[in-house]
């Protein structure tokens, strides 16, 4: 009975399972219906008593279930479905240029929805909660939908808490950014250009990841107010802020160091161009035409694209302006640089018609500053001194706060100086007999108080301090006691004591997890034999089972990840590497240094540290793509990622070691390092191992990458002088077919694909041009970006070109160093250097795969011949013989005494390695 019972609840159970999947599943064959008759027409191949799933743009998973619909570019007609949040498997929405209408219908709750792309369209509202439940929503692009009723932003966004990208430009969107946007943490790209937003940049951006900020030319009024928020968002790279109102100074941006395109045309910007714009290490456009900006014309580095004109710069030349100009311009600073100013000061010369400014007789000198009643906001600059014709300054009835500068007291000539009805504060100068000093309507003056964000202008503190230092008021009108004070002392006493309890109960407990069971080392040992030495996939065997031994005694905390990668205790790496010893230092790179390490066995590893207080949210994502990717691909031509650590907040990465270091070093660099230049068999093998690692990440391994940084000093050497690609931490999954993934500028100007710099957008054929330049730069001995040579031979790229027109031309080219008198070496460098303009070419299309470069630079490497026929029994081994025979004669000659198994059970594994001229008989016998 019991039997049958489980059997009638199996069946039971069997059945509800099948007639959910049916619901389901019809659910989803409910709204392809719907899709198939708002559309007009239809996709040819949408027809009714088909299956939705062969439908043209639908992919289904294997329950039927719909998870992407691709129908971008397709001319289609009509509308959506209502119910199309009912597509519960839904992944991705592609709709993008087409000419759908209607109603955007909601897709509440699509939980599984990460892509989302509607640009391009005639759609003319959105359904309410449209955005409701989009948590797992990574990218959403409705661009260019300028029939939509004005809609603004709405808070159901902020469910999408993983949003990467958010693009709405063109799309008749009103009111104010929503502040959530900086609170994003993985949001890189915002575009809102072309619509009717106004306000400010909100606050909260102020050190978001935001990469990529496209808020131009919106609508008048436009938004406004200042920019001084873009200062601390670092991670920066493409700012559009052209044709809006902002206002006041340019921000200091010398932090945005990823920084290549600032756009800020046609705004209301006043004051001087920072300094540290025009010394931004990436930048390669930048547009300030048609603002109010001042003081000495900003000199930017060659190879800058910019356009400064239409401003109020004092000369049409870089060069520094006028003394008094100067001056002038630095009090203008201190009120915030005001348009009442920046539209009069105009030119090189303060005495030709500048407002509130009065020169004397001689009509050179700067003698009297009238700023009364114009409500200027800000302090009084020292740098009135500098202006030593002065007899008057009026400052009074404004907003002015801060002290008196003390080095107006020295102003020889001066004789009036009203800074009446302002917030001044601070100690107050004494002046010689003859001035004039009018201080009535300061309150605070004579007092220290702040004036930050603490302190506002205008109010006092709780508690400042008065002239003598005591406390201001009397004692009765003090809102704080004696025993008040001694209360929230003793609070705090207990606060800090329960915090130093806790800090030092973890630290005890971390140590007891870490070290308490190493008892015996070996342990470690016989658990890598199993889980790390026996995986062929890296190559280190017996290192790895001494950095696991030593990493930890607890095993349970020790992790062991695909591929054999593992985590290493800092114990372990200070020991190998000498405490991180200066001696040991291999290089120093954009995140940190690189030391070599030695274990007890003699392996030696390289140990790359990122430096925590430069490496940022840019380094940690570089060390977490390396990791994800190193664990994912192995070839003999990619550095091996042996294992890594994290401590505190430092990353540690642990490589295989290249003794020869990188390609720059001996490409370059040969001379400092006293080695020999690279002779042109060295060059093109290195180019055949590089292309060959290439290749594996583009198309052979279990999934397609792209590097995004192949240059020499990533390309690393072993004794052999055989190359490895390194450095993955800007690797990108490589997108299906022939599309391009939009992604942000990574990489090193010289290498940069044209189309990649341009736009942003990455296939693997941008990794085919950095080869092409890589290969250009074997040739010739040259860098990939020059600036010690003429402005037309800079540019490596752009002059090869020119020379591969002639053949004289590109011999002329080859690096000295080469040894090239043989037609053979000379033949084989044209061959190179043809692939290396084909692999540069502008378009993408007109690129190569890597696997065509295999096949180019692989006959031109040295290759093996058959031996003389009298040679080939080198081994003393007839052909004739049995396999058994020959592998018996073998071990005889190698005076070995194992034995063989020769079953169909035995692995290759088990089989010594062979030598050559015995490989291609061996693997053509039959083992029968």
């Amino acid at each position: 009975m019991a039997h049958e019972y489980t059997n009638h609840r199996y069946l039971l159970l069997l059945t509800i399972t099948v007639l959910l999947t049916t619901t389901v599943t019809s659910d989803d064959a409910a709204v392809m219906s719907s899709f198939l008759t708002t559309l007009t027409p239809p996709p040819s191949s949408w027809k009714t008593g088909t299956d939705y799933c062969s439908w043209e743009g639908i992919q289904c998973d294997n329950s039927k279930r719909v998870t992407s619909i691709h129908l971008g570019g397709e001319s289609l007609s009509g509308s959506l479905p209502t119910n199309l949040n009912e597509l519960t498997e839904l992944k991705t929405l592609d709709l993008q240029r087409n000419k759908l209408d209607g109603e955007l219908p909601s897709l509440a709750n699509l939980t599984s929805l990460e892509e989302v792309f509607l640009h391009g369209n005639n759609f003319t509202s959105i359904a309410k909660g449209f955005f409701v439940g989009l948590t797992n929503l990574q990218r959403l692009s409705m661009s260019d939908n300028l029939d939509l009723s004005p809609w603004s932003i709405p808070d159901d966004i902020t469910d999408s808490t993983i949003l990467q990208s958010f693009e709405a430009s063109n799309a008749v969107i009103t009111g104010t950014i929503p502040g959530f946007f900086g609170s994003f943490p993985n949001l890189q790209s915002l575009r809102l250009s072309y619509n009717n937003l106004t306000g400010s940049l909100p606050l909260s951006f102020g050190g978001s990841q935001i990469q990529n900020l496209w808020l131009n030319n919106q609508k008048a009024p436009g938004l406004s107010g200042s920019l001084d928020v873009l200062a601390s968002m670092t991670e920066l790279s493409q700012v559009w802020l052209q044709a809006n109102a902002f206002t006041g100074p340019l921000p200091d941006l010398g932090k945005c160091e990823n920084l290549f395109d600032l756009q800020l045309r046609d705004n209301q910007f006043t004051g001087i161009v920072p300094p540290s714009l025009t010394s931004l290490p990436k930048l390669v456009n930048v547009t300030l035409r048609n603002n109010k900006l001042q003081g000495a014309l900003p000199e930017f580095k060659d190879g800058v694209k910019a356009d400064v004109t239409s401003n109020s710069f004092c000369l049409p030349e870089p060069g520094p302006c006028d003394p008094q100009v100067t001056a002038l311009i630095e009090v203008a600073g201190a009120v915030g640089y005001p348009m009442s100013l920046a539209e009069s000061w105009t030119g090189n010369d303060a005495c030709q018609r500048w407002t509130f400014v009065t020169c004397d007789s001689s009509g050179k000198n700067v003698a009297t500053v009238n700023f009364a009643n114009q409500k200027f906001s800000g302090t009084i600059s020292p740098a009135f001194a500098n202006l030593t014709s002065l007899r008057s300054v009026t400052l009074n009835d404004n907003n002015l706060v801060g002290v008196i500068p003390e080095a107006l007291t020295s102003l020889p000539n001066l004789q009036v100086l009203d800074v009446s009805n302002n917030n001044l504060s601070g100690k107050v100068p004494v002046f010689p007999s003859r001035v004039k000093f009018t201080t009535d309507g300061n309150k605070f003056l004579g007092t220290d108080i702040p004036t930050g964000p603490n302190g506002p202008p205008g109010s006092v503190p709780s508690g400042s301090n008065g002239p003598s230092g005591s406390p201001s008021g009397s004692s009765k009108g003090s809102s704080v006691s004696g025993g008040m004070v001694a209360g929230i002392v003793f609070g705090v006493l207990v606060f800090v004591g329960i915090v130093f309890f806790v800090v030092y109960k973890c630290c005890v407990k971390k140590r007891h997890q870490k070290f308490g069971r190493v008892e015996n080392p070996e342990i470690g040992k016989e658990l890598m034999k199993t889980s790390v030495v026996g995986s062929s996939s890296n190559g280190y065997g017996g290192g790895f089972s001494e950095l696991q031994s030593q990493s930890s005694g607890d095993h349970s905390e020790m992790h062991v990840f695909e591929g054999g990668n593992v985590v290493i205790s800092i114990q372990v790496l200070r020991q190998v590497t000498n405490n991180f010893s200066e001696d040991n230092i291999l290089g120093r790179g954009g995140f940190g240094v690189v030391y070599k390490g030695e274990l007890h066995d003699g392996t030696k590893i390289a140990v790359k540290r990122m430096e925590s207080g430069v490496m940022g949210t840019k380094g940690l994502n570089e060390f977490q793509a390396e990791i994800a990717v190193l664990t994912k691909v192995r070839h003999r031509h990619l550095v091996a990622l042996l294992g890594y650590c994290v401590n505190g907040n430092e990353r540690l990465l642990v490589y295989e070691y290249m003794p020869q270091g990188t390609l720059t070093q001996h490409l370059f660099e040969w001379s400092e390092h006293k080695t020999p230049p690279l002779s042109w068999k060295q060059r093109v093998s290195i180019a055949l191992d590089v292309a060959r690692g290439v290749e594996y990440l583009h198309s052979l391994a279990q999934s397609s990458f792209i590097h995004r940084d192949l240059k020499p000093s990533n390309i690393l050497l072993g004794d052999d002088m055989r190359a490895k690609v390194a450095d993955f931490g800007l690797v990108k999954n490589a997108p299906d077919g022939k599309y391009s993934v939009e992604t942000k500028l990574a990489g090193t100007f010289g290498y940069l694909a044209p189309e990649y710099a341009a736009t942003g957008r990455v296939t693997t054929k941008v990794d085919v041009f950095a080869f092409g330049v890589v290969l250009m730069e074997l040739i010739t001995g040259r860098k990939a970006l020059d600036e010690n040579m003429p402005d037309e031979r800079c540019h490596l790229v752009t002059w090869f070109r020119r020379v591969l027109i002639s053949k004289e031309n590109m011999f002329k080219a080859i690096d000295q160093t080469l040894e090239t008198e043989d037609e053979e070496t000379l033949d084989s460098i044209s061959k190179v250097a043809e692939l290396a303009g084909h692999c540069t070419a502008r378009e993408p299309f007109q690129r190569p795969d890597m696997g065509h470069a295999v096949n180019v630079l692989g006959p031109l490497v040295e290759q093996w011949k058959p031996s003389r026929p009298e040679e080939e029994d080198g081994y003393g081994i007839d052909l004739h013989m049995s396999l058994p025979q020959a592998l018996q004669r073998w071990q005889a000659d190698e005076g070995t005494s194992r034995t063989f198994d020769m079953s169909f059970n035995h692995t290759q594994s088990s089989i010594p390695s062979k030598p050559s001229g015995f490989a291609d008989s061996f693997d053509s016998m039959d083992c029968r």
